[in-house]
C-alpha cells in the first residue's frame, strides 16, 4: 500500500493491454455540430474499518464552512473553530467510537524514561555545523519511554502533582490523525492531573502569534475524536522563522506560562520547532517544545520515527481511489488516461 510507483492497467475492448503512465488517447473530434456533455465523477473509497481516516463530512451552516477556509489572516483567526457539529452518517459515527491502543509505556498517569547517549547527527561531516546552530540543545541524552513498573507503587498521588499548561498549534497540510494528536495531550493532561489545561492556538502559528487560544475540553472533543482534517483548530501560514514570529511565538507562551508547547506538522514545522525550542532555551523561557511529525508525505522517518502520522491511512485510501478508477475504466469498456491522476497521488 505504501507504493504507488506502478501505475494500474486498464484494458482496451479488444483486449489489448495499456501501461496507462504511458498511453495518451486522443477522443475523436465530434461530428459538426454536435455537442459532447462533460461528464463529472464523484469517487468515494469504502473504508474498510475506523482506523482508515479521512477528512469528516459533517452537517454544517453554509457559513461555518466558509469560516473554515478564510480568505485573509482575521477571518482565519476569527472562525467558529471547536464548535460542536453533529456527524454525519453512521460511518462518521462509528469512526468516532474507536479507541486508538496505546503502548504500554504510555498507559499510566506518568512514564518512566531510560537516559541513552548524547544525539548526533546522522551524517557526522555535518555535526559541527549542527552543533554551531543549536548550541544549547545539540547533544542533549537519548530518552527511551519504559513500561510501567509495578513495583514502584502508583508514585505521587493525583493532588500531589502540579497542574500542567500546555498548548498545541497546527502547523502544516493537513493529514490524517492531527485530531487525535490533541485527544492522547488531553487524556494524558487530565489522568497526570484534572486541573491542568490544554490550549489550541486558532488559526495555526497565526494564531500562536496573536495567543489566539481555544481551551480543549471533552465537549470540543467530541465531534472531532478520529476525524481527519485541521479544521478543530485551522491552520495558516505554517511557519515560526523570522526574529519577530519567534519572539510573538515566545512572548504567547509567556504571557500563558505554558510548561510546554507542541507542534504539529511535518518537515519545516519540526525544524522550525527545533530552531524555537533553541531560542527558548536561550532565553531561559520554561516552555519545552515538542514537534509531532504528522504529514501525509512519509518524508520525515529514521531510526526513531518509523513514519509520519497520517502516511499509512493517506496511502491506503489513494490505493483505492486509483482501484476505483481503474475499475471504472475496465467495466465502461474503454481506454481511460489516468495518467495526470495517478501523478497527483503518486508522491502520497
Amino acid at each position: 500500500a505504501h507504493s504507488l510507483g506502478t501505475a494500474p492497467v486498464c484494458r482496451s475492448p479488444a483486449g489489448l493491454t495499456k501501461q496507462t503512465t504511458r498511453t495518451h488517447v486522443k477522443p475523436p473530434a465530434p461530428p459538426r455540430g454536435m455537442t459532447i456533455p462533460t461528464l463529472s465523477y464523484h469517487i468515494f473509497p469504502c473504508l474498510s474499518s475506523p482506523d482508515q481516516r479521512t477528512a469528516p463530512q459533517r452537517h454544517q451552516p453554509a457559513s461555518k464552512i466558509v469560516n473554515l477556509v478564510p480568505t485573509d489572516r482575521s477571518r482565519g483567526m476569527n472562525a467558529d473553530y471547536g464548535a460542536p457539529t453533529e456527524l454525519a452518517g453512521p460511518l462518521q459515527q462509528r469512526r468516532a467510537l474507536y479507541q486508538p491502543r496505546l503502548p504500554p509505556c504510555l498507559q499510566g498517569a506518568t512514564v518512566r524514561v531510560e537516559y541513552g547517549d548524547a544525539t548526533t547527527t546522522i551524517d557526522p561531516t555535518g555535526a559541527h555545523a549542527v552543533a554551531q546552530a543549536f548550541p544549547r540543545t545539540y547533544g542533549q541524552r537519548l530518552v527511551t519511554f519504559l513500561a510501567p513498573d509495578d513495583t514502584a507503587g502508583a508514585g505521587k498521588a493525583v493532588d500531589e502533582r502540579p497542574p500542567i499548561r500546555v498548548g498545541v498549534v497546527f502547523s502544516g497540510r493537513q493529514s490524517p490523525g492531527g485530531h487525535n494528536v490533541v485527544w492522547g495531550l488531553h487524556d494524558a493532561l487530565k489522568a497526570y492531573n484534572p486541573h491542568s489545561i490544554l490550549y489550541g492556538f486558532i488559526g495555526g502559528t497565526e494564531g500562536l502569534f496573536a495567543n489566539k487560544t481555544l481551551e480543549i475540553t471533552d465537549d470540543v472533543l467530541a465531534s472531532y475524536k478520529n476525524q481527519g482534517g485541521f479544521d478543530l483548530l485551522g491552520r495558516s501560514i505554517d511557519q515560526i522563522r523570522s526574529s519577530k514570529q519567534v519572539s510573538a511565538a515566545m512572548t504567547t507562551c509567556q504571557n500563558l506560562n505554558l510548561d510546554g508547547l507542541v507542534i504539529v506538522g511535518g518537515v519545516t514545522s519540526n525544524s522550525d520547532a527545533a530552531q524555537l525550542a533553541e531560542t527558548l532555551v536561550q532565553k531561559n523561557c520554561k516552555t519545552k517544545v515538542v514537534g509531532v511529525p504528522v504529514s501525509l508525505n512519509g518524508d520525515l522517518k529514521n531510526q526513531f520515527v518509523e513514519t509520519t502520522v497520517g502516511f499509512d491511512t493517506v496511502c491506503k485510501v489513494n490505493s483505492q481511489l486509483i482501484s476505483n478508477v481503474c475499475l471504472d475504466a475496465i467495466s465502461a469498456g474503454k481506454v481511460t488516461v489516468i495518467h495526470s491522476f495517478i501523478l497527483t497521488v503518486k508522491k502520497a
